[in-house]
């Protein structure tokens, strides 16, 4: 997909930027000397860390952490409850789905944030409906959900009530639904990934 007209709207300030930047494949005029030319390859890929950044910043996501930590990141996809695994599972996990594949990209429900968090912690969702699996989908569900769908937001009548009723909607909302704290979550062995594919 060449695209140059959303790269160029890259790095404007606007909230696309982050999306856009990792929805459109870097073109460059000559193939990596590391990493070979993987314009045409899809799903899980292996790739210096330079081309994976494509020029943009790295952010860590963190594991375990606390529910005030959780709390004061207000954008979602940064961190989760849930435990990471010891580094010689992860890196067995994203071997074996580097082999084997994690399914057919989709920005919902099988994301890069899926395939990270299941390579850092087992964990998959086990309904086939889900709504926000990713902690960055979540994040904007949580704040239609928050702005849209609260009655609660009927019983303030000053605009800071409102702010306070809808900041906390907004943050319950990210809580329920990360990995760490759902309910429909089971620490599969990497197999199952792969057969739950297949199928």
């Amino acid at each position: 997909m060449n695209a140059p007209f959303l790269r160029e709207e890259i790095g404007t300030g606007t909230v696309f930027d982050r999306l856009l930047s990792s929805s459109v494949p870097s073109c460059p005029d000559s193939p990596c000397e590391q990493c070979g030319d993987q314009s045409a390859v899809n799903g899980v890929i292996e790739s210096c860390l330079d081309c994976f950044l494509s020029g943009n910043d790295l952010y860590i996501f963190c594991y375990s952490v606390s529910p005030a930590f959780f709390i004061s990141k207000v954008r979602g996809g940064t961190c989760t409850f849930a435990s990471s695994d010891p580094a010689a599972d992860v890196l067995h996990r994203a071997r074996y789905l580097l082999r084997h594949g994690f399914g057919a990209y989709d920005l919902i429900t099988n994301n890069c944030e899926n395939f990270a968090i299941y390579c850092k912690t087992g964990l998959l969702v086990t309904t086939s409906y889900s709504v926000g699996r990713s902690g960055q989908w979540g994040c904007i569900v949580s704040a239609a959900n928050a702005i849209a769908g609260s009655s609660l937001r009927f019983l303030s009548s000053s605009f800071g009530g409102l702010a306070v009723v809808t900041s906390g909607i907004y943050c319950l909302n990210r809580v329920v639904s990360d990995i760490g704290i759902r309910r429909d979550v089971t620490k599969f062995p990497i197999e199952e990934p792969v057969r739950r594919i297949v199928a």
